[in-house]
């Protein structure tokens, strides 16, 4: 069929309306639901009805053509159930001449109007499924239909028992319901032929319409092949209503089991939620049919004429009409009917022709009697008049009740989505009931005897892909979506339905917001309404009670024991209101409530696990490696420690990585198990692992913050194992993915930081790093099939070497800052590109200050009288190198604090450099060395340019007097050792002098003892020393002068 559409509604022109109060829309006027369809008043009880054309196959209506009197419908007319241009493409289907209505006409319109199901819609169904079950009251006919409920809209349709038993008798299908049928409803049963009559009347009919179409209205004779045509046409309508029933279990031929057979042919994918971007894809144009092939084959396509959006009062259905509607009369849309002289309108008849008419918002009948095949004459009847023509009276106020009632009882006991459910009638009897068909199902060997399980579980699968679409614009949805999927899993095959599990396992993972804590949506919901069952938990049941309805069983059990309600007399529909308290539509299913992060990522990783298996599964590839003992924990591959370890064996680490980001530019592909690109196991498995990479992330995130440092290690481990994965399997690296890679490489870093900061508990640290869950274990064993996942291994040891663990923290942030350069990722993102920038700083300030500590130790350690070891000069390089790095690091980003602080600690590495020096030759020989003074002077280069860099005072207080601290005692060590260790032998004693002076009044300048602060009284001893030994040096001076002036 085509785009399903809005079509003008069928209606008259304006001011055509009625004097009873029918007021129907013109050609011309608006199309909005709020603004169409008709008003019938009747006796003072009003009945509202509106009817929407969604689709429409029919061409544009034509004049009837007016019989002449004495025309002979036993004669065919020339065009007889031959094609015509006013028939359309419709065929002979507009005429009436289709044959009956598949049992699975209500799925095939949901998937057409995806949007209506389980939402705003209450029932779905062919017209004439809601005419017989208006009729219940009135009618001794027997009613078989099957419910099945999809959110909070129900499925009806016509479940043809003796067809289904013939069915039954030929292949063996369905054994256990005819078994059930005769044991408790209809023990004699057997097949009832339609009589003589039956055909002949239909045969009429489909004459009188075609003559009605010819315009001419003669009885044109026809060949005798059109005769035997007409003779056969009867017979082959009954083989093809035998025909429509499918397979209880028939795999589509687009979901072969041969992997083989993955690329071509399998079931189109939603692209919503391939590319992992489900609220951005287009609504309907991009929502493309899963298992065409299949759904047709099944019976499921949509072939009605006309799908109707028809509102009955407070009952919205979408209703598939066949019912042929010409132009002429009063109005330019009337119904044509043809009626038996001899045989009077009766109240089903009545009813009928007046629900069509609302059902397509037709306002005038045309009748056409006959006797015996002989025209006699027309009569035209205003819609609102049918329900009080003679023979024929009846209250339109009485249906409206009927209507809702019915309504009410189907949806307070067909409760459970997925379920089959049989409403059932027995001929001439005044007893309904309504059995859970699924469950008596389940009761025999296979529970894929129910034909009805495939098309179920694909509609709920498809009625949460279109809900998946809008999640992000109504989140309240979320429990919906995961209902319903929950209940599609349950009615799956895993062997034989791998891509519809595998990404309703996606999905389900997707409702999770895993970036931020789960926040309830709805404070009217009580947190412990988060079943996984169905709708009707979250409703009381109704009390047995004359007032409510019979909902009780029989006091028969052998009879009723198996129903799941009854309707013990028919005559309860017509009371107004009889089940208005469970007339209103369940709310839907409240979301699980995981307030905590763990839970949450457990549970997404659960899905992502299931749907994993099924992707797995699907390929047939189990050969190539032995299945994951649960109890074992797998091996990884490990590179030789020896060229590994230590910094050396990081750069070669560093730049394969580096080299293999590369290559991923590129699209290179590198899967172990073969698998195809482009496949759907190929795209559903990417976003798989791309989701539980993120799971892990925020799962070593959560356990970053409660300081499990070793648990953290090992969730980053695995995200990174499952980005390895996912990077061997892509063909097109997303910037967006690229940044993720960046984050964990970050938080690694951090991660790493911290163990090596916390040493003390490294023993708990390493026995939380080697714990593996089962499903940690599964999901490991599926990324294995695709690659090592040794890719990031250099970055996720866990090293009991602090150096090793620095070092491995700085190449974690390093690699972050390199990925950041790909695809202009740094102008995208500047706020992490900062962060990234300022642990890169904080971790060479680490590693300076560790290589600092280690050459102040060795310098400790050293024999006074030795000279600097080639050890301590490498390890004084090392630190400079870091803090220069550093110190740049920090100046890229504007942050001068930081940058003050290192160039505070290279000036602290300078001053060691000049202690050095200072323990070579004789003690009491000993000089203050120019090697000394050289790393002084550089010292306090660095001091002063740390000043600089924090500008004020204002900027960091804290900071500022620390480094005003630094430099003055700087300056007075200096003094205090030329003042010691004179160096007399390079400079005269004035200059010397000179040089303390300067140096102790410097050292008082950025001594400050006026702030008041912590070290305030460390200012005040120390300028109080400075004061004394000026005074001191100054004294000295003074006597030297005056003795060499009396010439001592």
């Amino acid at each position: 069929m085509g785009d399903p559409k809005e079509a003008r509604a069928e209606g008259p022109p304006a001011g055509a309306a009625a004097r009873g109060g029918l007021s129907l829309l013109s050609q011309g006027e608006s199309e909005e639901p709020s603004a169409q369809g008709s008003a019938l008043f009747l006796g003072g009880n009003e009945v509202k009805s509106r009817a929407v054309v969604k689709y429409s196959s029919a061409p544009p209506r034509t004049a009837f053509a007016r019989l002449e009197e004495k025309t002979d419908l036993k004669l065919p007319p020339a065009n007889w159930l031959r094609e015509s241009a006013k028939l359309g493409p419709a065929g002979t289907t507009i005429l009436g001449n289709s044959k009956k209505s598949k049992p699975f006409s209500s799925f095939g319109m949901a998937y057409d109007f995806i949007d209506s199901v389980g939402n705003d819609v209450d029932v779905v169904s062919d017209s004439e499924n809601i005419k017989k079950l208006l009729k219940i009251p009135y009618s001794k006919s027997h009613v078989s239909m099957a419910v099945h409920r999809i959110g909070r809209t129900l499925l009806l349709d016509e479940l043809d028992i003796q067809e289904l038993f013939m069915r039954s008798s030929q292949t063996g299908d369905w054994t256990w319901l005819k078994e059930f049928y005769q044991r408790l409803i209809d023990q004699k049963w057997q097949r009832k032929k339609k009589s003589k009559e039956h055909w002949y009347q239909k045969a009429i009919l489909s004459k009188f319409l075609y003559y009605s179409i010819n315009g001419d209205g003669a009885a044109q004779p026809v060949s005798s092949t059109a005769e035997q045509q007409e003779s056969s046409s009867s017979d082959q309508t009954n083989d093809s209503e035998g025909a429509s029933w499918p397979a209880p279990f028939e795999m589509p031929s687009s979901v072969s089991e041969d992997p083989s057979a993955s690329s071509q042919g399998s079931e189109p994918l939603e692209p919503s939620y391939i590319v992992g971007h489900v609220a951005s894809a287009p609504k309907e144009q991009n929502l493309t049919t899963l298992f065409n092939d299949g759904e047709h084959s099944q019976g499921l396509k949509n072939d009605f004429v006309r799908n109707i959006l028809w509102t009955f009062e407070d009952i919205h259905m979408l209703v598939g009409s066949n019912m042929p509607i010409f132009g002429g009369g009063r109005y330019p849309a009337v119904s044509l009917r043809l009626r038996d002289n001899n045989k009077p309108i009766n109240v089903l008849t009545g009813i009928d022709y007046w629900l069509d008419n609302l059902i397509c918002n037709v306002p005038e009948l045309v009748m056409c009697f006959h006797v015996n095949g002989i025209v006699q004459k027309y009569e035209m009847i205003k819609t609102e008049e049918i329900p009080n023509l003679e023979n024929s009276n009846f209250s339109t106020k009485v249906i409206k009740d009927i209507a809702q009632n019915i309504l009410s009882f189907l949806k307070s006991n067909c409760t459970k989505e997925g379920h089959t459910y049989w409403l059932f009638k027995a001929s001439g009897s005044d007893i309904v009931k309504l059995y859970d068909l699924t469950t008596l199902c389940e009761e025999t060997e296979d529970k894929y005897q129910n034909p009805f399980t495939m098309p179920v579980a694909i509609l709920l699968y498809k009625v949460a892909c279109n809900m998946m679409m809008k999640k992000n614009q109504n989140k309240k949805h979320y429990g919906t979506i995961r209902t319903l999927l929950l209940n599609c899993l349950k009615l799956l095959d895993k062997s034989r339905h791998p891509q519809i599990i595998a990404s309703a396992n996606y999905m389900l993972s997707e409702l999770f917001q895993l970036d931020e804590p789960k926040k309830e949506e709805n404070s009217e919901s009580p947190l412990n309404e988060n079943s996984d069952e169905s709708y009707s938990e979250e409703e009381e049941e109704m009390p047995d009670s004359d007032e409510n309805g019979s909902y009780s069983t029989s006091s028969d059990p052998s009879d009723d024991s198996k129903a799941v309600a009854i309707i013990k007399s028919v005559g309860e529909l017509s009371v107004p209101e009889k089940y208005k308290s469970i007339h209103q539509i369940r709310p839907s299913c409240a979301f699980p409530v995981c307030h905590d992060t763990e839970e949450r990522c457990r549970l997404v990783l659960s899905y992502v696990l299931e749907g994993l298996k099924s992707v797995d599964s699907s390929m047939k590839k189990e050969s190539d490696l032995p299945a994951a003992d649960p109890s074992t924990p797998i091996p990884l591959k490990y590179e030789d420690e020896s060229t590994r370890g230590g910094p050396e064996g990081l750069e070669k680490q560093m730049a394969l990585f580096l080299d293999k980001m590369g290559s991923l530019q590129k699209g290179n592909y590198s899967s172990q198990s073969g698998m195809i690109p482009g496949s759907w196991q190929h795209k559903m498995k990417l976003q798989l692992i791309l989701k539980s990479s993120k799971a892990y992330y925020v799962l070593s995130d959560a356990a970053m913050s409660l300081q499990k440092y070793g648990r953290a290690l090992r969730y980053i481990k695995l995200a990174l194992q499952s980005h390895d994965t996912y990077c061997c399997l892509c063909t097109n690296m997303l910037s967006e993915v690229l940044l993720f890679l960046s984050q964990y490489l970050t938080l690694c870093g951090d991660i790493q930081l911290m163990l090596a900061q916390n040493a003390n508990n490294r023993a708990a640290h390493l026995e939380e790093f080697h714990y593996q869950t089962k499903e940690d274990q599964e999901i490991l064993h599926s990324l294995h099939r695709e690659s090592s996942c040794q890719g990031f291994a250099w970055a996720t040891d866990l090293s009991t070497d602090l150096e090793s663990q620095l070092s491995v923290s700085c190449k974690c942030y390093e690699a972050a800052n390199e990925i950041l350069q790909f695809s202009d990722l740094k102008s995208q993102n500047p706020e992490h590109y900062v962060q990234v920038l300022k642990r890169m700083g904080n971790i060479r300030n680490e590693i300076g200050v560790f290589y600092m500590n280690q050459a102040a130790a060795l310098q400790s350690e050293r024999v006074v009288s030795k000279s600097v070891s080639a050890a301590e000069q490498q390890l004084w390089k090392k630190s400079f190198s870091c803090f220069e790095k550093g110190i740049h690091n920090f100046e890229s980003i504007e942050d001068a604090t930081n940058a003050a602080l290192l160039l505070c600690n290279t000036g602290r590495l300078m001053r060691i450099c000049a202690q050095a020096h200072c323990g070579a030759g004789d003690e009491f020989k000993r000089e203050f060395s120019p090697e000394e003074g050289l790393y002084y002077n550089k010292a306090i280069d660095y001091y002063l340019k740390a000043l600089r860099s924090l500008g004020t005072r204002d900027i960091h207080p804290a900071v500022w007097d620390s480094v005003n601290w630094e430099l003055s005692t700087t300056y007075f060590t200096m003094a205090t050792l030329q003042q010691d260790y004179a160096p007399l032998s390079r400079k005269a004693q004035e200059q010397i002098e000179k040089e303390v002076s300067e140096a102790m009044m410097k050292s008082l300048k950025y001594c400050d003892v006026d702030s008041m602060s912590a070290r305030q009284p460390l200012c005040q001893y120390r300028a109080a020393t400075i004061h004394h030994r000026l005074a001191s040096m100054y004294h000295s001076c003074l006597r030297n002068q005056v003795l060499s002036v009396q010439g001592w």
